[in-house]
């Protein structure tokens, strides 16, 4: 089980471990390319047995679906046609906002911050998706 957070300029991405307890970050991948995105996201789920990525679904506050959701949207098509694994998109409403709260709660500088907050906003849609399973 694998997260991402699509950005423009850095795509964020959190992986389970292998209990499907706790989401870690991983480095951010350079989102200039959509097709080198894809292919180590792809390389990510054969090398790591990956089987299924949640890719974060920017709603507007209000819940309609913008620009930016739509963009979502294609690049979670795209990702499955790519890694031929399920894809699930997820709200992720305020994920940034909470993974920027937790860096800082945790001492990060904010320099430090914006090189880590794709990989931790990646890690809270991850974390808040296992746990929502661990309930059931």
């Amino acid at each position: 089980m694998a997260a991402i957070d699509l950005g423009k300029a850095r795509v964020g991405v959190a992986v389970a471990d292998e209990l499907g307890m706790f989401a870690h970050p991983r480095p951010p991948l350079d989102g200039a390319r959509q097709q080198a995105v894809l292919a180590a996201l792809a390389a990510l789920a054969r090398d790591e047995g990956v089987t299924r990525f949640l890719v974060g679904l920017p709603l507007e506050l209000d819940g309609r679906e913008g620009s930016a959701a739509r963009r979502a949207m294609g690049f979670a098509q795209a990702l499955a046609d790519a890694a031929g694994v399920a894809v699930e998109l997820v709200d992720e409403r305020l994920s940034t906002v909470e993974a920027s709260r937790r860096l800082r709660e945790g001492g990060t500088n904010s320099r430090r911050a914006r090189a880590r907050v794709d990989g931790a906003a990646a890690a809270v849609l991850l974390q808040a998706w296992l746990d929502r399973q661990g309930q059931g």
